[in-house]
C-alpha cells in the first residue's frame, strides 16, 4: 500500500536540540531526579503497603498517584539517558507509539487522579461524618478502573491516527521522547485529525479536570470558612496543602508547555523541549517529597 513505504522503520530523537553539547551535562540533573522518582515513590508504596494505619482512601489514592509517576517516569526516562549518555537516537516507529500511547494515557490517568483526590478532600471537610460510607473500597477500585478505562479510551486512536499517516521527508523528531505533536510534525500529509484530536483531549482532559478540581476546592473553601475557630480552619486547610502542592506541580508546567508549544513561535526549542520535560519529570519527583514532609507516618517509617 502506498503509507507503507512511507511509514519508516525508525525514528531518531534528537534529544534537546540546540544543546547536545551539553547532554553529559544535562543528563545529571535528569539522572538524580529519575532515581529520586524512582526511590521516593517506591519507598511511599512501601511504607503505605506495609502501614496498616495508612489503609486509608486518601493514601490509596497516594498509591495510584505513585504507581503512575513511576510508569511515567520508566517510559520516558530510561530512553532519554540513553540519548544523553551514549547517543543512542534510534527508536524503532511501533516502540515509539508505545511509548506515545503509555506517556500520554498515564498522563491523563494522574490528572483523574488528583481529581479523585480532590474529591477525597472534599467529602473529609464536608461531610466528614459520611466520610468511610461514601469512600468506600469498592468505590476506591470503581475510580481507579474508570482512570484506566478513560485515559486508553481516549489514546487508543492516537497510534492508528499516527500510522496512517506517510513520513516522506524528515525522520528526525526534535524531542527527548515521542511526543503526539512532535510526531504529527513529521507527516507528509493533511494532520488536521489528529490537530484537532490532540486539542479536544487536551481541552476535555485539563478542562474539565481542572473545572471540577476547582469546584471541589470552593466548596471545600466554603466551609473551611464557615467554621468556628481559627485553629479549625488551619487544620481543615491543612489536610488539603499536600493535594494543592501536587495539583500546582502537576499542571502549570502541562499548561506552558501547551501554551508554549502552540504559541511560542519566537520562543527556542530548547526551551519549549525542556519546559516538556520538567512537565514529566517534577511530580514524580515531587509528589513523593510532598506528601512524605507532610504525612507523619510516611515521615516517620522513612
Amino acid at each position: 500500500s502506498a503509507s507503507s513505504n512511507t511509514t519508516p522503520a525508525l525514528f531518531f530523537l534528537t534529544g534537546i536540540p540546540g544543546l547536545e553539547a551539553m547532554h553529559r551535562w544535562i543528563s545529571i540533573p535528569f539522572s538524580t531526579a529519575f532515581a529520586i522518582a524512582l526511590l521516593g515513590n517506591s519507598s511511599l508504596l512501601y511504607v503505605i503497603k506495609t502501614e496498616p494505619s495508612l489503609h486509608k482512601p486518601m493514601f490509596y489514592f497516594l498509591s495510584m498517584l505513585a504507581v503512575t509517576d513511576l510508569v511515567l517516569s520508566l517510559t520516558t526516562m530510561p530512553k532519554m539517558l540513553s540519548i544523553f549518555w551514549f547517543n543512542a537516537q534510534a527508536i524503532p516507529f511501533k516502540a515509539c507509539l508505545v511509548q506515545m500511547f503509555l506517556l500520554h494515557s498515564f498522563c491523563i490517568i494522574e490528572s483523574a487522579v488528583l481529581l479523585a483526590m480532590a474529591f477525597d478532600r472534599y467529602v473529609a471537610v464536608c461531610n466528614p461524618l459520611r466520610y468511610n460510607s461514601i469512600l468506600t473500597s469498592s468505590l476506591i477500585v470503581k475510580i481507579g478502573l474508570l482512570a484506566l478505562l478513560r485515559a486508553s479510551g481516549l489514546m487508543l486512536p492516537l497510534p492508528f491516527l499516527l500510522r496512517r499517516l506517510p513520513y516522506c521527508h524528515s525522520h528526525v523528531i526534535s524531542h527527548c521522547y515521542c511526543e503526539h505533536m512532535a510526531v504529527v510534525k513529521l507527516a507528509c500529509a493533511d494532520t488536521r485529525v489528529n490537530n484537532i484530536y490532540g486539542i479536544l483531549v487536551t481541552f476535555f482532559i485539563g478542562g474539565l479536570d481542572l473545572l471540577s478540581i476547582g469546584h471541589s476546592y470552593l466548596r471545600i473553601l466554603r466551609t473551611v470558612f464557615s467554621l468556628a475557630t481559627r485553629e479549625e480552619k488551619l487544620k481543615a486547610f491543612g489536610t488539603c496543602l499536600d493535594h494543592i502542592c501536587a495539583i500546582l506541580v502537576f499542571y502549570i508546567p502541562a499548561i506552558l508547555s501547551s501554551v508554549i508549544h502552540r504559541f511560542g513561535h519566537r520562543i527556542a526549542p530548547h526551551v519549549h523541549i525542556l519546559m516538556a520535560n520538567l512537565y514529566l519529570l517534577l511530580p514524580p519527583v515531587m509528589n513523593p517529597i510532598v506528601y512524605g514532609i507532610k504525612t507523619k507516618q510516611i515521615r516517620e517509617r522513612v
